[in-house]
């Protein structure tokens, strides 16, 4: 490991732990209610990718068949997923979002980026709110 009173070190560090704060608080803000995460994760992915098989969702989240057959099924209760036979293989289908799924999503979303306008907009200053927009702007550079 690296020396630990190297600057860059230290701010890894700190990051890696503000960045896991955040991120939960996040996830506890969404409103993902009874849907776990990794639901959560699926009905993202659909979001981006638009329609997707089974298997090529297992293999993008990186778990198994099996796990993913549960985690749809759950979605597929909750009636946030529609189904379409796949036009190049009939034996398989085409997952996607519902109506429903993509309404949850949008709702997830807003109500954490609310959450997080509301709490920059009460804890920093405008010069502050500068500043991070700046570090953001650097920030971006790292997943460049």
């Amino acid at each position: 490991m690296e020396d630990s009173a190297d600057p860059a070190v230290r701010v890894a560090r700190e990051l890696r732990v503000v960045f896991g704060r955040l991120h939960r608080r996040l996830r506890a803000v969404g409103g993902e209610g009874e849907l776990t995460p990794s639901q959560m994760s699926v009905l993202s992915r659909l979001d981006k990718d638009g329609s997707a098989s089974a298997s090529g969702l297992a293999h993008a989240e990186r778990i198994r068949p099996q796990s993913m057959a549960a985690t749809l099924a759950v979605l597929d209760e909750h009636g946030l997923l529609q189904r379409t036979p796949d036009p190049g293989d009939g034996r398989r289908q085409l997952i996607s979002l519902a109506p429903a799924g993509l309404a949850r999503l949008e709702g997830d979303r807003q109500a954490r980026e609310e959450w997080l306008a509301r709490s920059i907009r009460e804890q920093f200053s405008d010069a502050e709110v500068g500043t991070i927009a700046e570090a953001l702007i650097l920030l971006d550079r790292l997943t460049r």
